[in-house]
């Protein structure tokens, strides 16, 4: 049986998995669904103010420590795709695979920032104009979606080529929406041999839109 980590892109918590979480449990999987630092409801001003991309590769690293997690299934969303790809860069080799759903596959010295497109720079641009370190989220949406750390957006990554090394790497690209800012991504990873690319006519929340067709993916072998 696998365990999963399942890692929420911007302004979400763990909630957003809420529906794919009980179709693995129910295949007989072990899932954790983390929220993030200056995601939680509780977190306070200076902690959402100094989180950043390390804090939030520190939070996935600190779960694998105390839940003592090894071969694990890293899944990143969105904005998670940066998260986890630190996170298995320096798990020394706890991570079995990674899944990309929706979500940025950085190079070294890429952010969220450098790897969006100009529209979503505008998006964080604007959503953080009130507060300078907190991005507030798009109109519409959950209403559980909280402001996100600006500086976890803006921190460039450093990776050694160890994530490069796990065994096995997914991306799923969901082609349903017009904004998407991984249609060259896709082509890049599709022309990888060291990844599977996966598409889902949905929009970008396909946990939400379609939680059996991405519950799917992530048991197939």
């Amino acid at each position: 049986m696998a365990t999963f980590v399942l890692v929420p892109g911007g302004w979400k918590g763990s909630w957003a998995f809420e529906a794919v979480v009980p179709l693995l449990e129910r295949a007989g999987h072990t899932v954790h669904a983390l929220t993030l630092t200056g995601l939680r409801p509780d977190d306070d001003v200076a902690t959402v103010a100094t989180a950043n991309l390390d804090t939030h590769a520190d939070d996935v690293l600190r779960h694998l420590d105390r839940a003592h997690l090894t071969g694990a299934t890293l899944v990143g969303h969105s904005y998670a795709g940066m998260v986890i790809a630190a996170a298995a860069d320096r798990a020394d080799g706890r991570i079995a695979r990674l899944v990309h759903l929706d979500a940025y596959v950085p190079l070294d010295g890429e952010s969220c920032w450098s790897a969006t497109s100009e529209h979503f720079r505008q998006v964080f641009a604007a959503g953080a104009a009130a507060t300078g370190y907190a991005v507030r989220p798009p109109e519409g949406g959950d209403p559980r979606r909280r402001p996100h750390p600006l500086a976890s957006f803006l921190q460039t990554i450093r990776l050694t080529g160890a994530a490069a090394q796990v065994p096995r790497r997914d991306f799923v690209y969901c082609s349903g929406w017009d904004r998407t800012p991984f249609a060259d991504l896709r082509a890049r990873l599709d022309a990888d041999p060291g990844w599977r690319v996966h598409d889902l006519p949905t929009g970008h929340d396909a946990m939400r839109e379609a939680p059996e067709a991405v519950a799917a993916l992530l048991l197939a072998q």
